[in-house]
C-alpha cells in the first residue's frame, strides 16, 4: 500500500513562513497564522501517531510548526512593542519620530 500525504503538511509549512513573513504587520496577522498552523500541526500529528505506516511528510509539519511558534514569539514581540509605543508616546509621538528620523536619512544622503 502506497503511503499517502499528511493532508495539512503543506498548508501547515507555508502558514509558518508566512507567519514568519508577516510578522511585522503590527504583529496580528503573523500571530493568526502561526496559531492556525499550530492548530493544524496538532491535527495532523494525532493522525499520523494514530497511523504512521500509513503517512508520509511528517518532516514538513515539524519544521512548519517549528517556524509557526518562531512566527508567534516575533509577531507577540512586535505587538507588544508597538501597543508600548502608543502607550508610552501615542500617535502624535510616533509621527514626530518618524518625521525625524526622515529628516536625519535625508540629511545624510545630502552629506554623502
Amino acid at each position: 500500500m502506497e503511503k499517502q500525504k499528511l493532508p495539512n503538511a503543506t498548508a501547515v509549512l507555508i502558514l509558518g513562513i508566512l507567519s514568519i513573513l508577516t510578522c511585522c504587520c503590527w504583529g496580528i496577522i503573523g500571530l493568526v497564522l502561526g496559531i492556525v498552523a499550530l492548530m493544524l500541526a496538532k491535527k495532523d500529528t494525532a493522525l499520523y501517531i494514530e497511523n504512521p505506516e500509513l503517512y508520509e511528510g511528517y518532516s514538513n509539519i515539524n519544521t512548519g510548526r517549528v517556524l509557526a511558534i518562531i512566527g508567534i514569539v516575533l509577531s507577540a514581540i512586535y505587538f507588544i512593542i508597538n501597543i508600548y509605543m502608543y502607550a508610552v508616546m501615542g500617535e502624535e509621538g510616533i509621527k514626530d519620530f518618524q518625521q525625524n528620523l526622515i529628516e536625519k536619512l535625508k540629511q545624510q544622503e545630502e552629506v554623502e
